[in-house]
């Protein structure tokens, strides 16, 4: 369950969003265009941020908590092995066109914070040049960012 914060400052999430070496190669023009399209949100602890088969609308940063990832495997539910931290960008299948579903499970280990970006915004205000360069991106990867906590 999504529980919203209060309107997002775009500053915020520019200021966020500048702290990410995923965004390093925009330009402030761009920059600013993502920041005034993602909101921040919050999740509590034990709760999921999606789930195999959701629809693939958002892209995160993590900006609080730690996040972990579950695969489905013969209908049982594994951890693939990844905890996310601070910093960490996530739900890659938002960025690749042909995946309009979740390849796996996002939950908050602990109580989360994280800025919601809309794929289809985001692929937008990067360019086409970014869309042909994410797709070979794994949509299981998380991007270890600059300022990031392993």
């Amino acid at each position: 369950m999504i529980i919203p914060l209060k309107k997002s400052v775009p500053a915020t999430n520019l200021h966020i969003l500048s702290q990410a070496g995923f965004f390093s190669c925009l330009t402030s023009e761009q920059l600013e265009l993502v920041a005034a399209n993602c909101s921040i949100q919050e999740f509590p602890g034990a709760s999921q941020i999606y789930s195999l088969g959701d629809s693939a609308r958002y892209f995160y940063v993590l900006i609080e908590g730690i996040v972990r990832f579950n695969l489905t495997l013969g209908g049982r539910q594994t951890s693939a092995g990844e905890i996310l931290r601070r910093g960490e960008v996530f739900g890659w299948a938002a960025l690749i066109e042909s995946a309009q579903r979740r390849a796996a499970t996002a939950s908050c280990i602990t109580p989360c914070v994280v800025l919601a970006l809309d794929g289809n915004r985001l692929i937008a205000a990067m360019g086409p040049k970014f869309s042909s360069a994410i797709t070979p991106i794994s949509s299981l990867q998380p991007v270890r960012t600059v300022g990031s906590k392993k």
